[in-house]
C-alpha cells in the first residue's frame, strides 16, 4: 500500500490512502488475525482507472483484498473482490447496479427501498 500513501502525477487520480488506526474499530486485538483498512475520498466523479490500478498490484493474498465504493448517487456500499485476477463487484443481496454514464460504476440502489 505504501505507493498509494504518496501523490502520483502518473495515476488517474492524485488522492492518496490514508491507514485507519486499528482504535477505529474498538480497539480490539486479535494476534491471529492482521485486518488493514485503508480509505480515500474522492471529490465528484475523479476515481476513474482507481479499480483498474489496484487490481493491477501485485498483491501478497489477492483473496484477501476487498475494496468498498460508495459513489455519491448510491444508496450503499459496493464489495468489490479480486477474482482471476480482476476486481468484481461483488452481489449483495436487494441490490441493483444501473448504468448511469456521469458515473464511474453506475449508480447501485437498494431494491427495498422503492415505493
Amino acid at each position: 500500500m505504501e505507493p498509494l500513501t504518496r501523490p502520483d502525477e502518473g495515476r488517474g487520480w492524485h488522492q492518496c490512502f490514508t491507514r485507519v488506526d486499528d482504535g477505529m474499530f474498538g480497539g480490539s486485538r486479535m494476534p491471529s488475525l492482521e485486518c488493514y483498512a485503508w480509505v480515500i475520498q474522492f471529490i465528484r466523479h475523479n476515481w476513474r482507472g482507481l479499480l483498474r490500478h489496484l487490481e493491477s498490484l501485485a498483491w501478497p493474498d489477492p483473496h484477501s483484498v476487498q475494496v468498498l465504493v460508495r459513489d455519491e448517487d448510491d444508496d450503499c456500499f459496493g464489495l468489490w473482490m479480486i477474482y482471476d485476477g480482476k476486481l468484481v463487484e461483488v452481489s449483495l443481496p436487494r441490490t441493483e447496479r444501473e448504468p448511469f454514464s456521469a458515473s464511474v460504476t453506475g449508480v447501485l440502489s437498494r431494491t427495498d427501498r422503492r415505493a
